[in-house]
């Protein structure tokens, strides 16, 4: 081996004793420390995917358990009602119940496609609420021609719907309606006749009136637009 080639092997292996060196070098426990780091990286990502889950799977659960509009095919139509207060000495003994509201009301029921005038009591968590316009709320029978179970929307909260039942007494062959601000009864036949004329049927979510050429909201005399909360008594 020439003068030359015991050079360029000679630096080549200092070169080599060099990086072994500093490898070498490397404090102990710093692999260890990277390793540690990355399993405790991996173990908080899978705690952060199961807590995502685990919402996610309460969330789907809360919705699922929640009232079914399409369970409620009927409609109703709240004209008027009145909510009697309680007593303040049954809100002291019952303070940790739910706090139900008492009241009594008349309505209009629609059921396939035919008007039917009620009156009814009630007693619900959240309150009644007034129908506005030609607005109505989905309902089923509990118990038919006896108790209607109606969906309303939770005040403050409207996309959550709670349930009120209501004490029906049907009016047969009989709606209510406004006229001049105060509260009447007409033939069931007379609202059917409108209904089919105006395209009105809100079981079919049709639940706007097509008004005739030069006719107004008023010329049929009910007012429904009028539907009235009466003041506690």
């Amino acid at each position: 081996m020439g003068v030359e080639g015991i050079v360029d092997y000679g630096a080549t292996r200092n070169r080599g004793l060099l990086a072994l060196n500093r490898v070498q070098d490397v404090p102990r426990g710093t692999r260890g420390s990277e390793i540690e780091k990355g399993a405790s990286m991996h173990r908080f990502l899978v705690w952060v995917l199961s807590g995502l889950v685990c919402i996610l799977a309460v969330s789907k659960e809360a919705l699922a358990g929640g009232p079914d509009p399409a369970s409620y095919p009927l409609r109703v139509h709240i004209m008027k009602f009145t909510t009697q207060p309680r007593d303040s000495r049954e809100r002291k003994s019952l303070s940790d119940a739910p706090d139900y509201l008492n009241g009594m009301g008349v309505a209009d029921l629609f059921e396939n496609g035919e008007p039917r005038g009620f009156e009814f009591s009630y007693s619900c968590i959240g309150g009644l609420k007034a129908s506005g316009g030609y607005g109505t709320f989905p309902a089923r029978w509990k118990k038919k021609d006896k108790t209607l179970e109606v969906l309303l929307p939770e005040t403050g909260k409207p996309w959550n719907l709670e349930s009120c039942g209501l004490q029906t007494e049907m009016r047969t062959g009989l709606v209510f309606y406004w006229k001049n601000g105060l509260l009447a009864e007409e033939a069931a036949a007379v609202l059917k006749n409108w209904m089919v004329n105006h395209q009105y049927d809100p079981e079919k979510d049709k639940n706007e009136p097509v008004m005739l050429a030069g006719e107004s909201d008023g010329d049929r005399g009910t007012g429904w637009g009028d539907s009235q909360i009466a003041e506690p008594e």
